[in-house]
């Protein structure tokens, strides 16, 4: 290979991990908001402060936790060339993650059988910021599905080795990224108001 052409494809590579790290960075600052939001508004009188969370979105993130895991085993197949079990974990990783958006709309299920919605008489502002937030996060996790379907296409097309999978590793860490926020999500939204 070229020094030219190296030294091209690593300023692209560069480029395509710093789009990856602004976008997050941005995602993070919006979800920042909202949950500032949320911290002010549990001043007002109409707050909620004994809304329990549905069970189904406890059990969503032990799904998306496990999806991590599944997408760490897929990224160590192919450092080793093992392009069949990488494909493997990568399918569970995508059943995982639709398993994951189930679960959470199971929760928005359960707290409607409560009485909780998002807008009208029976709803407060905290419901409101719950299902908002929730629901933005299902929206990444969908834009994280697509990213792991191309991930996954590209792996059955046999584009990632042991030398490159680069592709392979910036969705692993848009996937552990969004596994993250979800974490924080969740803790947030039980341990604060």
């Amino acid at each position: 290979m070229d020094l030219t052409q190296n030294t091209n494809k690593e300023k692209n590579d560069r480029a395509k991990k710093m789009m990856l790290w602004f976008g997050m960075v941005s995602l993070v600052m919006g979800f920042a908001g909202w949950t500032s939001a949320y911290i002010v508004s549990s001043s007002r009188d109409d707050w909620v402060s004994d809304l329990q969370l549905p069970q189904s979105f406890f059990i969503s993130t032990g799904i998306i936790i496990l999806s991590s895991l599944t997408y760490i085993l897929a990224k160590r197949a192919i450092k080793i060339d093992d392009h069949n079990r990488c494909s493997q974990w990568l399918w569970a990783t995508l059943a995982l993650g639709f398993a994951f958006i189930v679960f959470q709309f199971r929760g928005f299920s359960e707290m409607v059988a409560q009485g909780y919605y998002f807008t009208g008489p029976t709803s407060s502002i905290k419901l409101s910021y719950v299902f908002l937030i929730a629901a933005v996060h299902i929206v990444h996790v969908a834009a994280g599905i697509i990213s792991l379907s191309v991930v996954l296409y590209n792996q059955i097309k046999r584009k990632y080795s042991s030398q490159e999978y680069l592709g392979l590793s910036l969705g692993a860490t848009f996937w552990h990224f969004l596994d993250i926020l979800w974490l924080y999500l969740l803790g947030f939204m039980y341990f604060v108001g």
